[in-house]
């Protein structure tokens, strides 16, 4: 039966929201936790995961639990960050530490050095332990999406790790599992064209689950919180939403955006259906062992990651 992404958030009394892509995704999956608190009168988890842009951690890779301090366990793999959650070594925070003081609460920080299964499982533990009844994984810009030969790809391993994570928890029988795209195009990797094309592909498979738009109380939530949370993509659809149209630049003049309306929505689909229909490269990665491991079966496609960006391989 295919999902219904309106019932399901509208039902949800306690959603989690994880921005799957590192970084600032964690404001991407704001804007569906904030919805969900407004117009559903949820009590909504945020979080995201352990892998900071370079210009924050310039240290290749994302953190390890182990590297972590500040944080609060709550599954191995499963940390509840607090606003003082940073890097023992280097001091630097993180974006969920910084969301979890502007929200003034304790957010969701998943260590993406493990593989697929051990994500899934601490998230199956983590999930039960604070009561949420509806788990999504957003993406922003939608490159997780990717088949692997778009010209612009440039990060796919998170986000594929992280979807092939979600395959798995969905098949656990616990609670529901969405898949989304914030910000359509917005992280200048995928044009909108491609992702467009790939959310075809599952709608055609029957995994699409249905779309949600910014609407202005809640551009003026994540207004607040990109002032204290450091990002790009995520930003350029409160551009979107305000009406601005045509070609921005992102990552220092690397990226270019093209801003349209469709930046400005959510797009919900099932999981296993995206990860059997388009996702090829999370459908890759099922049986990662961990994140080398899985760097090496992307390469072995011929696709490069941001962690060989990072390690300048």
């Amino acid at each position: 039966m295919t999902l219904d992404a309106m019932s399901l958030l509208s039902d949800a009394r306690r959603p989690l929201c994880l921005g799957i892509g590192g970084g600032g995704d964690v404001v991407g999956a704001l804007a569906t936790a904030e919805a969900c608190r407004l117009y559903d009168g949820a009590e909504p988890i945020v979080g995201g995961v352990t892998w900071e842009r370079r210009v924050i951690d310039p240290d290749p890779g994302p953190r390890s639990e182990a590297e972590i301090e500040g944080a609060r366990r709550l599954a191995p793999a499963v940390m509840a960050a607090r606003p003082e959650t940073r890097v023992r070594a280097s001091g630097v925070r993180f974006a969920e530490a910084r969301m979890a003081e502007f929200l003034g609460e304790d957010t969701v920080l998943v260590d993406v050095t493990r593989g697929p299964s051990e994500i899934a499982a601490g998230l199956a533990e983590a999930v039960a332990g604070i009561g949420c009844d509806l788990v999504v994984f957003v993406d922003v810009g939608g490159d997780a999406l990717a088949h692997g030969d778009e010209p612009g790809l440039a990060s796919p391993l998170c986000d594929a790790l992280m979807l092939a994570a979600a395959r798995r928890l969905a098949a656990n029988g616990g609670p529901p599992v969405l898949g989304a795209v914030f910000g359509v195009g917005c992280d200048g990797e995928l044009t909108p064209a491609e992702v467009l094309e790939r959310i075809s592909e599952i709608a055609a498979a029957g995994g699409l689950a249905g779309s949600r738009g910014l609407t202005a109380a809640v551009v003026e939530r994540l207004d607040e919180a990109v002032a204290v949370v450091p990002t790009e993509a995520s930003a350029q659809a409160l551009r979107c939403f305000r009406g601005e149209r045509g070609g921005a630049t992102i990552r220092g003049g690397r990226r270019t955006v093209d801003l349209s309306p469709v930046g400005a929505a959510t797009i919900y689909f099932d999981v296993p259906t995206a990860v059997s229909s388009t996702a090829r490269l999370a459908s890759a990665l099922d049986d990662a062992a961990d994140l080398e491991d899985a760097n090496r079966a992307l390469n072995a496609l011929g696709v490069s990651t941001e962690l060989d960006l990072e390690r300048g391989t």
